[in-house]
């Protein structure tokens, strides 16, 4: 039984190394065409910013891995929006997806802290990611129809943000807490755009990391 991995992300292509050596999985990163797909058992989308196209979603179960208790944080940059917003828990879903954007019925949501570092955050993703994807992988090599639920709740939708929307301007030092800040900042940690302060010279002082006094 066949399955495919679609990824670009460093965390997200730690998982499907070590679903490789289990599963009969074959990985696929952008460009894609869809056109030529294999006729798989199911696929998997994990830490994908694309659109899947209707017929591909149509015909095949497409999983997704979503990193926020959805149905709040659909959308793009759910980790930054989370972390900006003062979230002290998340939660990696996988849900069944749909034509409509991450409003499929779910297969599994398990939290998480959104304590520390995005490196410290993307560590904690890739390991209930790879225990949530194996399980749902061993239910659909069994024959099984694995079960969903309605997602349930007050939807929140929010747009990826772009690069500028990274600069700490001298309105936000005046106007934002020291917590805010710090969470602005590590929310965009790598591998994402960073934080920065511009100069007088136009050039961008990056900031990488942050301590907040206790």
């Amino acid at each position: 039984m066949k399955f495919a991995f679609f990824a670009y992300r460093d965390w997200a292509l730690n998982i499907y190394s070590f679903l490789e050596t289990e599963y009969d999985i074959d990985l696929y990163t952008p460009p894609v065409s869809y056109s030529n797909l294999k006729d798989y058992r199911a696929m998997f989308f994990v830490g994908w910013s694309w659109i899947v196209p209707k017929e591909v979603v149509d015909r095949i179960d497409c999983v997704c891995l979503h990193p926020s208790p959805l149905p709040r944080y659909r959308g793009g940059s759910p980790l930054q929006h989370q972390i900006m917003n003062g979230e002290k828990e998340s939660a990696v879903t996988l849900f069944k997806m749909t034509n409509q954007l991450d409003e499929g019925p779910i297969y599994s949501q398990t939290s998480f802290s959104l304590d520390g570092t995005m490196k410290d955050i993307l560590e904690r993703i890739t390991f209930l990611g790879l225990d949530s994807i194996g399980n749902l992988l061993n239910e659909f090599e069994k024959g099984a129809t694995p079960k969903t639920t309605p997602q349930k709740g007050e939807p929140t939708c929010y747009k990826r943000r772009v690069p500028e929307q990274s600069e700490i301007t001298l309105d936000t030092i005046k106007n934002c807490s020291a917590e805010h800040i710090y969470n602005f900042i590590r929310a965009l940690g790598d591998p994402y755009p960073n934080a920065f302060i511009k100069g007088c010279d136009g050039k961008k002082l990056l900031i990488k990391n942050a301590e907040l006094e206790k």
